[in-house]
């Protein structure tokens, strides 16, 4: 590295480099609580209990310092990440692979309903870290594909999620057949008794760590309902989409059928919105995850048990078009705006079917919720026209700083050629203004192999690989 990179996070903790380039790009520039109290004791190599809620920066609190002190030229995995679902473990997944993008940290994602010979082949290659859910990696690891011989660290993400959800006897099985010289991290908003029992069992001496939540008191969240018939329900929600123009705002349905009206009708009126509920393929999900998170679209139609465990940055509103059956899901859903010192907003549908259920929830949370202006339903009239030229401009992810000077390049040759890491390696550090710290990621897969360029080297990679040979053969070779 040329520039000498120097935040909060190098100076705390003597951060090194190539994590710490990452962390500038990633706009981690300040620890917040959560990282504040684990990093150092993760660095240290301490056993940990972390009380903390979702959304909280609890994913770079252990996935900083366990990058850094991660062995980059060990082939097996080294570290074990266990979460309760698929869509955050391929959250996790990337936030991890961002942090580790210039150390060349190879993160993978284990999960169930992925055909499994897609993470065979991944398995084969060189893997750091492996993310995934209870089933799925205990599947891997009964078949002797996902190898535990040199893992040193274990993340139990969201434990009490994991026991809602009936993993605990998977999450044990697994944890049984793990090294014992190993630092093993839990993390999880309560402490259930049989939580407590697998901290006893199986972590030495851990140091328990208790972070106040980051998100708004929820009497701090500006909550609002209105009285409104079903029938009126989507009128409602488009002049208040109009009227609030939110960024970025999810919309919660009880049902996946309800989901899919919403969407259908919101897609006819020509709002960018998606759906996001267990009924859809999995690929459809993660798709729809990653475009609202990167602003693609601004917003997302969304069951509960979909979206639990979902973090976005900078969420305007929140919208209840169905009041919850759990009233914890209220507080769960409002909970994501207004996160980190960020004013946030929940508005609520009531009909005239909800009222008992709507006082039950307010009773819960210990705060009557005041109604919101009946002249709102009396603006019946939409302009389209005033919507889409006073649309505001998406969010962007962090990650897209991230990606500004990484070129990502395809080579028409793979294993069918018998190319390997290091043919490719060696044949971009002989070009000319090449070093070995502007090369990420080499992936080579069965017709063709992927690679990045960090540094904005990409242009001249692209120009030189093409008039060179690989491993004695011409090659084509392209931006992707």
């Amino acid at each position: 590295m040329t520039d000498k990179i120097d935040n909060e996070f190098s100076k705390a903790y003597g951060i090194g480099e190539d994590i710490g380039k990452a962390l500038v790009a990633l706009g981690y520039n300040n620890p917040m609580p959560v990282q504040d109290r684990v990093i150092r004791h993760v660095l240290e190599g301490r056993d940990l209990i972390v009380q903390s809620q979702t959304g909280s920066g609890k994913t770079a609190a252990f996935g900083i310092p366990i990058a850094e002190k991660l062995e980059i030229d060990e082939n097996l995995p080294q570290v074990l990440v266990l979460t309760p679902t698929r869509e955050l473990a391929v959250q996790v997944c990337e936030e991890i692979a961002s942090i580790g993008k210039y150390k060349k940290i190879r993160c993978l994602p284990i999960y169930g309903k992925q055909p499994i010979h897609i993470q065979l082949r991944q398995l084969k290659q060189r893997i750091h870290v492996a993310v995934g859910t209870p089933g799925r990696v205990g599947d891997l690891i009964k078949r002797k594909n996902l190898l535990l011989e040199q893992i040193k660290y274990l993340v139990i993400d969201e434990a009490d999620e994991l026991l809602k959800r009936g993993f605990l006897e998977e999450v044990v099985g697994i944890i049984q057949r793990l090294p014992k010289e190993r630092t093993t991290l839990l993390f999880s908003a309560t402490m259930p008794p049989q939580i407590e029992a697998i901290c006893s069992a199986y972590m030495i001496n851990p140091l328990r760590v208790e972070v106040e939540s980051t998100q708004a008191p929820i009497d701090q969240i500006k909550q609002i309902w209105y009285e409104v018939a079903d029938d009126w329900k989507f009128m409602l929600l488009t002049k208040l989409m109009d009227e609030l123009k939110p960024r970025s705002c999810m919309i919660f349905c009880n049902t996946r059928n309800k989901a899919d009206q919403v969407v259908q009708k919101l897609i006819i009126g020509k709002y960018d919105c998606m759906a996001l509920h267990g009924g859809m393929a999995q690929k459809d999900r993660l798709r729809a995850i990653s475009a609202f998170k990167n602003g693609e679209v601004t917003y997302l139609v969304a069951t509960d048990l979909a979206a639990r465990g979902i973090h976005v940055d900078s969420l305007d509103l929140v919208v209840n078009y169905n009041i919850p059956n759990d009233n914890e899901n209220y507080v769960h859903r409002i909970g994501r705006t207004g996160r980190v010192g960020e004013e946030g907003r929940a508005i609520s549908f009531v009909s005239v079917h909800d009222q008992n259920k709507w006082l039950e929830v307010q009773e819960f949370i210990g705060y009557q919720v005041p109604m919101g202006d009946s002249a709102t339903l009396s603006k019946r009239e939409a302009s389209t026209q005033t919507r889409t030229k006073s649309k505001p401009k998406p969010v962007r992810e962090k990650q897209e700083k991230l990606h500004k000077d990484i070129t990502r390049l395809r080579i028409n040759a793979g294993k069918n050629k018998k190319m390997r890491a290091g043919d490719v390696l060696g044949a971009i550090s002989n070009l000319q203004g090449i070093g070995s710290e502007d090369i990420g990621i080499i992936d080579i897969q069965n017709t063709c192999t992927y690679v990045e360029i960090f540094n904005k080297k990409g242009p001249m990679v692209l120009n030189g690989l093409g008039k060179v040979k690989v491993k004695g053969k011409d090659v084509t070779i392209k931006k992707v």
